[in-house]
């Protein structure tokens, strides 16, 4: 949950979640609860500023939820990405609505492929030719850095367009 306080202040974040005991529910757990967190700072900011970069490399909001969409794909689904630096750009076309949802989508089908594997040591069930699939615990701690990382850069991004803060 995002909200603005007078002075910026934090109100209502969101703790990290409570899961089950296994190794596989606490990794699940916790990469949901940071797709969630990084889907929130995108849903309802505005317009035009969510394409425009507030720092000088150019990240901005829409893109880090597309370049994260790129992420799951290649991690979970096995696509291949060619231009990793042309997935932290949005579709012209595509607004938050667009982007928010094709990133659930992604997640969507990368949670089925989840589902099948019983066995985190197990290599992702993914149909590259010629590249060795990581092991499933591998593949979600990678998402778990991954998204944590640009969450954190989504927070600051927010903050500085519109003083949102929270998860």
């Amino acid at each position: 949950m995002i909200t603005t306080t007078p002075g910026g202040g934090r109100r209502g974040d969101t703790p990290p979640p409570r899961t089950g005991g296994s190794e596989a529910e606490v990794l699940r757990g916790f990469l949901d609860y940071l797709r969630e967190s990084v889907s929130a700072k995108v849903r309802g900011a505005p317009g035009p500023e969510v394409r425009t970069a507030k720092v000088p490399s150019g990240t901005n909001l829409l893109g880090l939820l597309n370049h994260l969409t790129f992420v799951e794909r290649a991690t979970f689904l096995g696509e291949r990405v060619t231009d990793w630096q042309g997935t932290f750009r949005a579709a012209p076309g595509d607004g938050v609505a667009d982007v928010v949802a094709h990133y659930r989508s992604t997640v969507a089908r990368a949670n089925d492929v989840l589902d099948g594997c019983a066995d985190l040591g197990a290599p992702l069930p993914r149909s590259r030719p010629n590249s060795p699939a990581p092991s499933v615990r591998w593949a979600l701690t990678h998402m778990i850095e991954e998204t944590g990382r640009h969450a954190g850069h989504a927070d600051i991004l927010r903050e500085l367009i519109d003083g949102a803060t929270g998860r």
